[in-house]
């Protein structure tokens, strides 16, 4: 099943016609087994002649090195483009490698190159609900419409999946987790009675090299089991998930593990039994062990019930102060899931300083492909500069995250929404995600000609997608909260400005704005002693007023108005100049979308002008409002006399 079976859905990344370079060659493909009879189905598919004699041929691996489980070889050669793997899902990859180049595959000679994924597990964690939550809806943070999944608490159809199924592979992704993170009543029966529903999922996957992970709550022992506690060290508890697991994997061979949620925002916990979440971890990671399965446990663990006058306390402090002294305790099958920076997926935010503390520990650092922050697929925000950003930091002196890193997990923006992902822009996000996490070092602007070229073709006006989304990430942070302070949204759906609506809430989200400066003092010599969680030099870095970056100035210092930048600008100023230019920056952006008028489908074009519309129309709320504060705060007027209420 692909997304051209299926009517109505748009076909994103994979039409018809970015298999015409295929379509016109003769294939042969070697081996068996059921991934190579996908690789098989997909040549198929795509029209081309299955051939002994052929110009494209896919096959197991000669003397190229090691290639691994996922790895392969691409080269050229007497007019013959040859993929090689040493394993099936090696092959596949090649294969949609190929899709991707199109006739650059086919041209001239290319010398042997080498891809092999820089992370063994590329993840995305689906938020979704098989009931439909009172408050969050069937996808809690979900902006695409309801779950590919699930629908009022059965599960759906799954011809969607399939073709979802494709689509991924086709980035090299090779996980996912099929139900939210905070598990509910009907979601936890997933575990137990309802796990056929599970292995039909893992039935649509596995011929594309995914394999299903599923999100699990720690009280289930109690919840499903009938047991009187749910401690992890308690020999019942263990017996109870270890026979638990043991039908899964019965249901499910390929099962690939849990995802855990525990000790955060009202989810149990081991601190419920004065338990460390070592050992709430080593107690799923040991049932899991024999059958080879894995446990994402995640370290976004604080408390949300915050007094706000209390300034000691830092939100960004705690899964350090949590899971550092943990380090090395947990089993090798137990993966400390990191959300990248120590907030919560905010436009701009320094690196979680827990990713460098636990060299003895397996991290898989969590991005967030769903835009809750970003604009929640209403706004064009191409986050695949941020996400290479992240990944590229040099948060110690031997490696960058991605060097520390095992794996990489994100949260998917994917729904049933005709075109996926709500904003038919927002489909570059997830195919950047797929491209990053198999390799890092990718430049994301050529990632996005990828995905303009196999999404939209190659004749669309190019330079002006370029124009819209190359600095959108940026644009997005210039009229939403500044200098790295955070938050600013509307409490609850967090879409929208509200500068003080998280203010005085027991939630830890706060900028300190007073009379005469802005911004959190998480220094060592006056503050929260945050900074002194960073190893060297980024601890003396953030300390100092005079090094910090900028972009992070008021996540670090609380400063006054009158502060200088190192653009000259006074902060005040530069408030008041980005908000102007980030609004006006929106409006470029609907002009250049005018024109792909013609050259794109009429559906995408008229969805991508709706949403460009409400950019335009929320980028002015939010230059109104947060302007509007800091001029009624500071008492400091706009040097340029523009407008502000």
């Amino acid at each position: 099943m692909s997304t051209d079976d299926l009517d109505g859905v748009h076909p994103a990344w994979l039409p018809p016609e970015a298999f015409r370079a295929i379509a016109a060659r003769q294939v042969r493909v070697a081996g068996t087994g059921p991934l190579v009879e996908t690789v098989r189905a997909e040549v198929t598919r795509a029209g081309a002649t299955i051939a002994e004699d052929a110009e494209l041929v896919l096959g197991f691996a000669g003397e190229v090195g090691s290639l691994g489980d996922e790895g392969f070889a691409l080269s050229r050669r007497d007019g013959v483009t040859t993929v090689l793997a040493d394993a099936p899902a090696g092959l596949l990859y090649g294969f949609f490698h190929v899709v991707r180049l199109g006739e650059a595959a086919f041209t001239g000679d290319r010398p042997v190159e080498r891809h092999v994924p820089a992370m063994r597990r590329r993840m995305l964690d689906h938020w979704d609900h098989v009931d439909v939550h009172p408050v969050m809806g069937q996808v809690e943070r979900g902006y695409s419409g309801g779950s590919i999944f699930w629908r009022a608490g059965a599960a759906r159809d799954l011809a969607r999946v399939r073709a979802y199924a494709r689509l991924l592979a086709a980035v090299g992704i090779n996980a996912i987790s099929v139900n939210n993170v905070n598990v509910h009543a009907t979601e936890a029966k997933l575990l137990t009675e309802r796990l056929g529903d599970v292995a039909a999922i893992a039935d649509v996957l596995r011929p594309y090299g995914i394999r299903v992970h599923l999100s699990v709550n720690f009280a289930a022992p109690v919840i499903l089991g009938g047991l009187p506690t749910a401690d992890p060290l308690d020999e019942g508890v263990r017996a109870w998930w270890a026979e638990a697991t043991r039908r899964v994997y019965e249901a499910i061979p390929d099962f690939g593990g849990y995802v855990v949620k525990a000790d955060s925002e009202g989810q149990p916990g081991p601190f419920g039994y004065g338990r460390s979440h070592g050992d709430g971890a080593n107690a799923l990671a040991d049932a899991l062990a024999p059958f080879g399965g894995v446990v994402h446990w995640r370290a976004f663990v604080y408390n949300h019930r915050q007094d706000w006058r209390d300034r000691s306390t830092d939100r960004a402090r705690a899964a350090y102060d949590h899971f550092a002294p943990l380090d090395g305790q947990f089993r090798d099958n137990a993966i400390l899931q990191v959300k990248y920076g120590p907030i919560d997926f905010q436009t701009r935010e320094p690196i979680s300083p827990v990713i460098a503390a636990m060299p003895a520990t397996a991290v898989a650092v969590e991005l967030q492909v769903t835009q809750e922050y970003t604009g929640q697929q209403r706004h064009a925000c191409y986050l695949g500069p941020m996400w290479s950003a992240i990944l590229g930091f040099p948060l110690t002196e031997a490696a960058d995250v991605a060097g520390l890193a095992k794996e990489v997990v994100a949260v998917s923006n994917v729904g049933d929404d005709p075109f996926w992902t709500g904003h038919p822009l927002a489909q570059a996000n997830l195919y950047a995600f797929g491209r990053l996490a198999w390799d890092p070092a990718l430049d994301p602007v050529s990632i996005l000609d990828e995905w303009i070229d196999v999404t939209l073709g190659t004749e669309v006006d190019r330079e002006a997608l370029h124009a819209i989304l190359d600095d959108s990430w940026r644009t997005y942070e210039s009229y939403t909260a500044p200098l790295g302070v955070g938050f600013m949204v509307r409490p609850g759906h967090h879409y929208g400005p509200d500068v003080d609506g998280y203010e005085y809430t027991p939630w830890g989200t706060y900028h300190f704005a007073d009379r005469d400066g802005v911004g959190v003092d998480r220094t060592r010599a006056t503050g929260t002693g945050f900074t002194g969680q960073y190893p060297e030099p980024w601890s003396d870095v953030y300390e100092s007023l005079e090094r910090c970056p900028d972009e992070l100035l008021l996540f670090f210092h609380h400063v006054p108005y009158g502060h200088v930048l190192r653009n000259g600008s006074t902060v005040i100023q530069h408030i008041y100049d980005t908000h102007f230019a980030g609004a006006e920056r929106t409006v470029e952006m609907r002009r250049l979308w005018e024109r792909l008028a013609g050259q794109v489908d009429a559906g995408l074009d008229t969805r991508v002008r709706e949403r460009l519309d409400e950019q335009v129309r929320s980028a002015a709320e939010w230059r109104d409002q947060v302007n509007t504060y800091f001029y009624r705060k500071s008492g400091v007027p706009d040097a340029k006399g523009r407008r502000i209420y």
